[in-house]
């Protein structure tokens, strides 16, 4: 994309002097939070898996996770179109701040019950649904158009780095912390992530408060946006049947290296920590190369990880190293696909339709996740984890190649941008029509 496509983004803001200094502050302060949210879920994971052993307690735990995020989802995109995105973000990871401390209390008063971290884990997946679209949504307004491939590329790093750090120092905080003083970490980087909110605005296109519809309209506009439009419908229905079948895996990776690789938390940290690095590596990949064909490229790189989990699980027993490295795979994969997604839906859609689009897709993949952890649980209990962890990768590579039966699956590589209903920016790049561009207050 060059600097004259800058124009041609739907509700595209020019950032200003000094966005990067804006951007890399905030991106900084996000990259510690979900770093020590990373820690948390790996610290409560092994804990669940370490007390439990269990299938279905793992799978419980992954819906408590995700289905709350899925059902507030659309509603959270919608308050990210019409609120303050800022303010969303910072009281989303307050509240999970809280949650945290709150656990803390409960394991160090040795009180705590496994029915306590599910409900902790379901109110910080609520408290996600209003802060992952605000932040998505947020990014487009706080680069240049033309570098928005290269911040989705910094974004999969980022998701990588995050792996990286936050099973080994998951791993480490275990053997050296109490658990709850393990949790506390997440406390830390929590205030970390809010602090660059504090000090910096972000621009955002809203309408004014006589012109606005209904909360449920204004979502109803983002289901016809999506729904309307061939290539997003079907990429959204593609993403869904992915993370239906590919998803459990991930939830029961600790249960993997325990049972068949006879690993502990140590191998866990390992395995997930490699694969981070694997990420990392995707990611700068997207940054450097931008690939052109970004659909085909989504396809083909989601439909080479989903095949890696599941040879993952075919590794023998006592050939742990062999499993490291499909692992690892799967996340250079993973990454090098996902990132392009991201650049796609944010060059088509609209950035005041961002929010409540992007949510959508959440809700999508935010339904399929639990959807697919209660079929795994019976499926595991009769096949294994190993049986789980193959049919969930061929059927969901098998999902990402039918993509390619799509002609206008494969047409969003155009790049067209969708029109946004009653807000409209010309070419200079100032609000026109009902659209206001507005700094947060």
């Amino acid at each position: 994309m060059t600097g004259a496509d800058t124009a041609a983004l739907p509700g595209h803001l020019d950032p200003g002097p000094g966005w990067q200094r804006r951007y890399w502050a905030i991106f900084g302060g996000q990259a510690l939070s979900l770093t020590g949210s990373a820690l948390t879920q790996f610290v409560l994971l092994w804990w669940i898996t370490d007390t439990t052993g269990s299938v279905s307690a793992l799978a419980t735990a992954g819906m408590a996770a995700l289905l709350p995020q899925a059902l507030l989802g659309p509603l959270g995109g919608t308050f990210a179109d019409r609120y303050s995105r800022r303010l969303l973000m910072i009281g989303a990871d307050t509240v999970s701040a809280a949650c945290m401390l709150v656990l803390i209390f409960l394991f160090s008063t040795g009180r705590v019950e496994l029915w306590h971290v599910y409900t902790m884990m379901f109110i910080r997946s609520s408290m996600q649904a209003f802060q992952a679209p605000a932040a998505a949504a947020s990014t487009a307004m706080l680069v240049p158009a033309d570098f928005l491939p290269r911040a989705a590329g910094l974004n999969q790093t980022l998701q990588g780095v995050m792996t990286v750090a936050a099973a080994p120092l998951g791993a480490l905080a275990i053997s050296v912390l109490p658990l709850g003083a393990a949790l506390g970490i997440d406390v830390a980087t929590a205030l970390l992530g809010i602090l660059p909110l504090l000090l910096f605005r972000i621009p955002q296109l809203r309408l004014s408060r006589g012109e606005r519809a209904g909360v449920w309209a204004e979502f109803r506009e983002g289901v016809r946006l999506v729904w309307g439009h061939p290539g997003l419908r079907r990429l959204y229905l593609l993403l869904g049947a992915v993370v239906l079948t590919v998803m459990p895996t991930f939830t029961l990776t600790p249960l993997l290296v325990k049972s068949h690789f006879g690993g502990g938390p140590g191998a866990v940290a390992l395995m997930e920590g490699l694969s981070g690095v694997g990420m990392v590596a995707g990611g700068l990949a997207v940054a450097v190369l931008a690939p052109k064909r970004r659909v085909v490229t989504v396809l083909l790189a989601l439909a080479l990880s989903c095949l890696t989990v599941a040879l993952t699980a075919l590794a023998p027993g006592d050939a742990f190293w062999l499993a490291v490295v499909w692992w690892v795979v799967s996340g250079v994969t993973f990454s090098f696909g996902n990132a392009p997604m991201t650049a796609v839906l944010q060059t088509v859609i609209p950035n005041q339709l961002q929010g409540r689009a992007l949510s959508l897709l959440s809700t999508v993949m935010g339904l399929a996740g639990p959807a697919g952890l209660a079929l795994a649980g019976p499926l595991g209990e009769w096949a294994g984890v190993r049986g789980v962890f193959v049919v969930g990768g061929v059927l969901s590579a098998l999902a990402c190649l039918a993509g390619f039966l799509s002609p206008a699956l494969l047409r969003l590589d155009r790049g067209a941008p969708l029109e946004a209903p009653g807000a409209t920016l010309p070419t200079g790049g100032t609000g026109t029509g009902t659209a206001e561009a507005r700094q947060d207050p």
